[in-house]
């Protein structure tokens, strides 16, 4: 996942998350818990989006994102050289 795309709505009261390219939904598909999924022709989730985001009385967004850190390629240094 190159990108993460995320656009909170305050007077809809949405939170819409692409983790795809939104130029790329074909489809939509409401879920019982008050979530639309955006999919692409492939049938592929591409992003959703949350209704009813807040709840009555609610007025801050807060939201974490969790994501692993990638290493670093290791390359062969010469005794000579210095590692940043």
């Amino acid at each position: 996942m190159a990108e993460l795309r995320i656009f909170y709505d305050r007077e809809g009261n949405t939170l819409t998350v692409w983790f795809g390219e939104p130029s790329e939904e074909a489809i939509c598909e409401e879920t019982r818990d008050e979530i639309i999924l955006m999919k692409n022709k492939a049938g592929e989730i591409i992003g959703f989006e949350k209704l009813n985001f807040l709840r009555q009385g609610e007025d801050t967004v807060r939201i974490t994102l969790d994501s692993p850190i990638a290493e670093k390629p290791t390359s062969k240094v010469a005794a000579s050289e210095e590692t940043v």
